[in-house]
């Protein structure tokens, strides 16, 4: 005989009935087995398994009103500071039994509103967000509606909510000093799109290094955005010039700025890095263990900053209303070293 079709959308009653147990302890066994002998557990999972019940959480969503699940809207997944903040917020979400959802915004800041749409209509027990840009609406939106959010990498004026901050500035000053301390006396800043919050706080900081030095030079170069291409832009205009002697020390604003203009220059055969001009990024992003020349960067922490984001919701999540004091992580960054600028130090 044909076996017996498994019924369509099985539910805890039939899985209950199939296993012999009650629905509340079908429910248990999804939701808090330790409440439930193994022996008894082992069987309703047999009976699951064998019915194919899934959850449904949109009925679990008529009943409590959230889910089990927090949202992180990223800016950009193409670069892995932000999929190591999705590895760190994880974790810590992992740690209490919360699934983490993600959305990736893209650089685009409709696509981070559509998303902030989606995890509100979902009832998100709260959301995880990291701006490139103000997004007061859609914080206060959230907000307004019962749902906790935490910033990372952005300061939000305007609106109370916990934050985790990376100093930026810091990173600035951190890759500008780098380079001052290796001998370099003509630095060259490299960015764009500074309507970026981060973008901006590095230039301040790169200036701030170079004004506390004696005898070093600061020049801005603006690339045609923020990848590798546009750092290929850049070492091309810089092998066109005539006139002006070049930098010796470049801090590009991104790993893959760095690594593009590395890569222009050795195309072009108008320098060597670092013999001829030191190269640093900023971020520590996978790509500037890969670039052309191993790239010294200055490290975001980006697993911390989402692990600590995480922690900050959770906390939110579990005061009663009212009660709760919003507050501000900053994660320190840290120079790695690698070959870029290895070369350029004096007597080398």
């Amino acid at each position: 005989m044909p076996a017996t079709p498994k019924k369509t959308n099985p539910s805890m009653l039939d899985v209950a009935h199939h296993a012999g147990v009650s629905i509340a302890t079908v429910s248990n066994v999804i939701n808090r087995p330790e409440k439930v002998a193994e022996a008894t557990a082992e069987r309703v999972r047999a009976a699951i398994a064998e019915l194919g019940f899934v959850r449904n959480d949109a009925a679990r969503l008529l009943a409590t009103g959230t889910t089990s699940s927090i949202g992180m809207v990223l800016a950009d997944l193409d670069n892995s500071l932000y999929v190591d903040m999705a590895h760190g917020a994880q974790q810590g979400a992992d740690g209490v039994g919360l699934r983490l959802v993600l959305g990736n915004a893209a650089c685009d800041m409709r696509r981070q509103d559509d998303y902030l749409h989606l995890f509100d209509e979902a009832r998100v027990a709260g959301v995880l967000l990291s701006p490139m840009e103000d997004s007061l609406d859609g914080i206060e939106r959230m907000r307004s509606h019962g749902r906790p959010i935490v910033l990372l990498n952005y300061e939000q004026a305007g609106v109370e909510c916990c934050t985790v901050l990376v100093d930026n500035e810091q990173v600035g000053y951190v890759a500008a000093r780098h380079l001052i301390e290796t001998g370099c006396t003509r630095l060259a800043f490299v960015a764009a799109r500074d309507e970026y919050q981060p973008v901006r706080a590095r230039r301040a900081g790169v200036r701030r290094a170079v004004a506390e030095a004696q005898g070093v030079s600061l020049e801005t170069i603006d690339a045609d955005g923020l990848r590798f291409e546009g750092g290929q832009a850049v070492a091309h205009a810089l092998a066109g010039r005539t006139g002006r002697p070049l930098p010796d020390g470049v801090v590009a604003v991104t790993d893959d700025l760095g690594n593009g203009i590395a890569d222009g220059l050795h195309t072009a055969l108008v320098a060597e890095v670092p013999g001829d001009i030191a190269v640093v990024g900023c971020e520590d992003n996978r790509s500037a263990r890969s670039g052309p020349v191993a790239l010294t960067t200055v490290e975001l922490r980006g697993a911390k900053m989402g692990e600590a984001a995480a922690a900050l919701l959770l906390e939110e999540l579990n005061t009663p209303a009212g009660e709760h004091r919003h507050r501000t992580v900053t994660v320190r960054p840290a120079l790695v070293e690698r070959a870029s600028t290895a070369q350029a130090r004096l007597g080398v």
